[in-house]
C-alpha cells in the first residue's frame, strides 16, 4: 500500500491516449468498479505517466529480483496463479506488474521494428524487491516459484526490458525474427 502500512492493494495505472473528448466516458467502468484508496486518473503528459511508479521502484538500498513473460491471455487459471502467488510474496515491496499490449502498439508491423511481438497481450513481471540482504533467498524463491506456476500459460514471446540476468537465451525470444 502507498502509505507503507503493509496492506496488499491492486493498482490500476490507465494511460487513455486516444480522443480527450472520450476519455472520462472510456475509463467510467474502471472508476465504477469500486472506492480506490487513491484516484489519480487525470490529464497529463505522457512523460508523466512514465514516472507514475518511480517511488516505488529502483529506490537506493533496493534489492530486487524479477522474472518476466507474456500471457497467451488473461485466464481464470492465469488470474489464480497470479493472486496465490501475490498472497505469498515475501516483502511489501513485491509486486506483479501487468501491462496490456493493445492498440497502436499492436498495429505496428512485426517486421518494421527490432521489437516483433505485436499481437495483443499481457506482458507480465514478477518482481521482487526487499532491503535486507538476508531476505534474498527468499525473495529469489518466490520470484522463481511463481514464474514457473506461470509458465503453463505464458507465450514463448519476451520483453526484452525485463529480461532479468540468469534469462540466459532469452534475448533471442525478446527479438524473434528480427534478432
Amino acid at each position: 500500500a502507498p502509505d507503507g502500512s503493509g496492506q496488499k492493494v491492486a493498482a490500476l495505472v490507465p494511460c487513455h491516449c486516444g480522443d480527450p473528448a472520450t476519455a472520462e466516458s472510456d475509463v467510467r467502468a474502471m472508476r465504477a468498479f469500486g472506492t480506490p484508496i487513491a484516484d489519480l486518473v487525470q490529464p497529463m503528459p505522457y512523460p508523466a505517466v512514465n514516472t507514475l511508479l518511480d517511488d516505488l521502484l529502483g529506490k537506493k538500498g533496493t534489492l530486487n529480483y524479477w522474472k518476466s513473460g507474456c500471457l497467451r491471455e488473461l485466464s481464470d487459471a492465469a488470474i489464480d496463479v497470479l493472486v496465490d502467488s501475490f498472497e505469498r510474496v515475501p516483502s511489501t515491496m513485491t509486486g506483479i506488474f501487468l501491462d496490456h499490449v493493445h492498440g497502436a502498439a499492436a498495429r505496428v508491423d512485426p517486421g518494421a521494428t527490432a521489437f516483433p511481438h505485436r499481437q495483443e497481450a499481457f506482458s507480465v513481471l514478477v518482481l521482487g524487491q526487499w532491503r535486507d540482504p538476508a531476505d534474498t533467498e527468499a525473495n529469489i524463491a518466490w520470484a522463481r516459484e511463481t514464474f514457473e506456476s506461470l509458465r503453463p500459460h505464458l507465450s514463448e514471446r519476451r520483453y526484452t526490458n525485463f529480461l532479468s540476468a540468469d534469462d540466459t537465451g532469452s534475448v533471442r525470444q525478446g527479438y524473434g525474427e528480427n534478432y
